[in-house]
Protein backbone atom coordinates (compact mmCIF):
# COMPACT_ATOMS: atom_id res chain seq x y z
CA UNK A 1 0.00 0.00 0.00
CA UNK A 2 2.76 2.33 0.60
CA UNK A 3 4.13 2.71 -2.87
CA UNK A 4 0.65 2.89 -4.50
CA UNK A 5 0.09 5.89 -1.61
CA UNK A 6 3.44 7.39 -2.87
CA UNK A 7 2.64 7.14 -6.64
CA UNK A 8 -1.01 8.73 -5.52
CA UNK A 9 0.69 11.37 -3.98
CA UNK A 10 3.07 12.30 -6.95
CA UNK A 11 0.20 12.04 -9.09
CA UNK A 12 -1.68 14.42 -6.73
CA UNK A 13 1.21 16.89 -6.92
CA UNK A 14 1.39 17.08 -10.42
CA UNK A 15 -2.10 17.70 -10.88
CA UNK A 16 -2.09 20.34 -8.22
CA UNK A 17 0.86 22.06 -9.70
CA UNK A 18 -0.12 22.29 -13.03
CA UNK A 19 -3.89 23.31 -12.73
CA UNK A 20 -2.73 25.87 -10.25
CA UNK A 21 0.18 27.13 -12.90
CA UNK A 22 -2.90 26.74 -15.76
CA UNK A 23 -5.41 29.27 -13.12
CA UNK A 24 -2.29 31.44 -12.83
CA UNK A 25 -0.74 32.08 -16.14
CA UNK A 26 -3.62 31.17 -18.70
CA UNK A 27 -6.70 33.43 -19.50
CA UNK A 28 -10.18 31.16 -19.09
CA UNK A 29 -11.55 29.92 -22.08
CA UNK A 30 -9.19 31.19 -24.14
CA UNK A 31 -6.91 28.74 -27.23
CA UNK A 32 -3.08 28.53 -26.68
CA UNK A 33 -2.20 27.25 -29.84
CA UNK A 34 1.02 25.06 -29.11
CA UNK A 35 0.90 23.00 -32.25
CA UNK A 36 -1.70 24.28 -34.76
CA UNK A 37 -4.70 22.35 -35.54
CA UNK A 38 -3.82 19.36 -33.39
CA UNK A 39 -2.83 20.67 -29.89
CA UNK A 40 -3.72 23.81 -27.92
CA UNK A 41 -3.72 25.06 -23.84
CA UNK A 42 -7.26 25.87 -23.15
CA UNK A 43 -8.36 26.76 -19.76
CA UNK A 44 -11.50 25.81 -18.31
CA UNK A 45 -13.88 25.49 -15.28
CA UNK A 46 -15.55 21.80 -15.79
CA UNK A 47 -18.62 21.37 -13.93
CA UNK A 48 -19.23 17.87 -15.07
CA UNK A 49 -17.44 14.63 -15.10
CA UNK A 50 -16.05 13.17 -18.34
CA UNK A 51 -16.91 15.35 -21.45
CA UNK A 52 -19.07 17.11 -19.47
CA UNK A 53 -21.76 14.53 -18.56
CA UNK A 54 -23.25 15.24 -15.44
CA UNK A 55 -22.50 18.77 -15.74
CA UNK A 56 -23.86 20.91 -12.77
CA UNK A 57 -23.89 17.83 -10.22
CA UNK A 58 -20.92 18.05 -8.77
CA UNK A 59 -22.35 16.21 -5.31
CA UNK A 60 -23.33 13.48 -7.15
CA UNK A 61 -20.14 13.46 -8.50
CA UNK A 62 -18.44 13.97 -5.54
CA UNK A 63 -20.61 11.07 -3.99
CA UNK A 64 -19.31 8.70 -6.56
CA UNK A 65 -15.93 9.27 -6.46
CA UNK A 66 -15.87 8.70 -2.86
CA UNK A 67 -17.53 5.38 -2.77
CA UNK A 68 -15.25 4.75 -5.87
CA UNK A 69 -12.27 5.53 -3.64
CA UNK A 70 -13.55 3.41 -0.99
CA UNK A 71 -14.32 0.35 -2.73
CA UNK A 72 -10.80 0.39 -4.38
CA UNK A 73 -9.14 0.65 -0.52
CA UNK A 74 -11.33 -2.11 0.21
CA UNK A 75 -10.09 -4.16 -2.91
CA UNK A 76 -6.52 -3.09 -2.04
CA UNK A 77 -7.03 -4.56 1.71
CA UNK A 78 -8.01 -7.65 0.33
CA UNK A 79 -5.25 -8.22 -2.17
CA UNK A 80 -2.43 -9.98 -1.17
CA UNK A 81 0.42 -10.12 -4.07
CA UNK A 82 0.91 -6.52 -5.92
CA UNK A 83 2.86 -6.14 -9.34
CA UNK A 84 4.65 -3.57 -9.96
CA UNK A 85 1.57 -2.89 -12.25
CA UNK A 86 -0.61 -2.83 -9.66
CA UNK A 87 1.49 -0.50 -8.03
CA UNK A 88 0.96 2.09 -11.10
CA UNK A 89 -2.15 1.52 -12.07
CA UNK A 90 -3.89 1.70 -8.62
CA UNK A 91 -1.44 4.45 -7.75
CA UNK A 92 -2.49 6.65 -10.65
CA UNK A 93 -6.08 5.72 -10.55
CA UNK A 94 -6.28 6.65 -6.88
CA UNK A 95 -4.44 10.16 -8.18
CA UNK A 96 -6.32 10.72 -10.55
CA UNK A 97 -9.47 10.66 -9.27
CA UNK A 98 -8.68 12.62 -5.71
CA UNK A 99 -6.87 15.45 -7.97
CA UNK A 100 -10.21 15.83 -10.04
CA UNK A 101 -11.86 15.51 -6.29
CA UNK A 102 -9.72 18.48 -4.51
CA UNK A 103 -11.36 20.50 -7.30
CA UNK A 104 -14.59 19.54 -7.03
CA UNK A 105 -14.60 19.90 -3.33
CA UNK A 106 -12.79 23.47 -3.11
CA UNK A 107 -13.62 25.01 -6.65
CA UNK A 108 -17.10 23.20 -7.11
CA UNK A 109 -15.71 22.82 -10.77
CA UNK A 110 -12.44 20.89 -12.47
CA UNK A 111 -9.48 22.71 -13.79
CA UNK A 112 -9.00 21.34 -17.60
CA UNK A 113 -6.43 22.40 -19.97
CA UNK A 114 -5.12 20.21 -22.60
CA UNK A 115 -7.11 20.50 -26.23
CA UNK A 116 -6.70 18.17 -28.58
CA UNK A 117 -8.15 18.52 -32.04
CA UNK A 118 -7.72 15.84 -34.17
CA UNK A 119 -8.63 15.54 -37.94
CA UNK A 120 -11.46 18.42 -37.26
CA UNK A 121 -12.71 17.17 -33.84
CA UNK A 122 -12.60 18.81 -31.26
CA UNK A 123 -11.62 16.54 -28.44
CA UNK A 124 -12.78 16.91 -24.75
CA UNK A 125 -10.59 18.98 -22.92
CA UNK A 126 -8.91 17.41 -20.39
CA UNK A 127 -6.04 18.02 -17.65
CA UNK A 128 -3.58 15.27 -16.05
CA UNK A 129 -5.65 13.57 -13.11
CA UNK A 130 -7.60 12.44 -16.25
CA UNK A 131 -4.76 10.80 -18.40
CA UNK A 132 -3.71 9.24 -14.58
CA UNK A 133 -7.19 7.96 -14.33
CA UNK A 134 -7.80 6.65 -18.18
CA UNK A 135 -4.48 5.24 -18.32
CA UNK A 136 -4.84 3.10 -15.50
CA UNK A 137 -7.72 1.82 -16.41
CA UNK A 138 -6.52 0.62 -19.62
CA UNK A 139 -3.44 -1.00 -17.74
CA UNK A 140 -5.77 -2.34 -14.82
CA UNK A 141 -8.44 -4.07 -17.77
CA UNK A 142 -5.26 -5.08 -19.76
CA UNK A 143 -3.16 -6.73 -17.75
CA UNK A 144 -5.83 -7.73 -14.89
CA UNK A 145 -4.60 -11.79 -13.91
CA UNK A 146 -7.39 -12.30 -11.99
Amino acid sequence: MKKISIISLITIIIDRIVKVLVSIFLKLNVRYTIIKNFFYLTYCQNEGAAFSIFYGKQFFIIIISIIILSIIFYALKKKVMFTKLDYISYGLFIGGIIGNLIDRVFLNYVIDYFDFQIFNYNFAIFNIADIAIVVSAFLLILFQKE
